[in-house]
């Protein structure tokens, strides 16, 4: 039986080792404290507690670094876009910590790989990644420390929109554009969901965005808020020439 306990603690060592440099790879620091990063990486199908009954799992550390990378995007905003008044701030920062971007840094990090999970990836939603990244970062506060954080973000996030005036520019969410500009100018809009004819194995939902009762765009996609998302996007194209960004 010894021998047996003394096998699992040496595969238990070379896994934590792994995933010890894995951590380190990204973070480029020494984790102190490497459970902290585990519990980052497990999900809560594991049923994991500690010893006070206390779910172990990423969901926690998510909140935690969502408030902080929130915290150091407006901080970045703040002190480079001096004449932004708190609206346009809001906006800034939504382009840059938005879920889609989020679930890129996540994907381009494989963060997926280092879970620990009794569910297939492709069972947990679209946004894990992302939700991970900023698991992430939760774990970096409370090991390192807000500087060692603030320092990963700019090397992760930050330093990916240098310019502000590109950053101005750029699109999060091209139903959200669409809405703003008819209402703006007053135009009759509405998005209608029709039965899909097609082929596919997997549902899908079809979409036409009517703008002062004309179609301007058709989309269809697996889910209702992606096809409408891809009917603005086309609409969008039609009057970029009229649509400030």
């Amino acid at each position: 039986m010894k021998f047996f306990k003394n096998i699992l603690n040496e595969s238990r060592f070379e896994e934590d080792g792994i995933f010890f440099d894995k951590i380190q790879k990204i973070i480029k620091v020494k984790p102190s404290h490497l459970q902290i990063y585990q519990q980052a990486f497990t999900h809560a199908s594991t049923q994991k507690k500690d010893q006070n009954g206390n779910s172990l799992n990423y969901e926690r550390l998510e909140f935690l670094g969502d408030s902080i990378l929130s915290a150091v995007i407006s901080t970045y905003l703040f002190n480079n876009a001096p004449e932004g008044d708190e609206g346009y701030l809001t906006k800034m920062r939504s382009k840059i910590v938005s879920r889609k971007h989020l679930n890129q840094l996540g994907e381009e990090l494989a963060l997926t790989e280092l879970m620990t999970s009794y569910l297939p990836v492709n069972k947990l939603g679209k946004n894990i990644s992302g939700n991970l990244f900023e698991a992430l970062i939760g774990a970096i506060y409370i090991d390192k420390g807000y500087k060692a954080c603030e320092n990963f973000i700019y090397k992760k996030v930050i330093s990916k929109y240098p310019d502000i005036e590109k950053l101005e520019k750029r699109i999060v969410s091209y139903k959200s554009l669409m809405i703003e500009w008819c209402q703006k100018n007053k135009f009759d809009f509405e998005y209608i969901i029709e039965d899909d004819l097609g082929k596919d194995v997997e549902k899908h939902f079809a979409v036409k965005l009517i703008i002062n009762n004309e179609i301007i765009a058709k989309a269809r996609a697996t889910s209702k808020k992606s096809a409408e998302e891809k009917a603005s996007q086309r609409a969008y194209f039609v009057f970029q020439k009229e649509i400030p960004v």
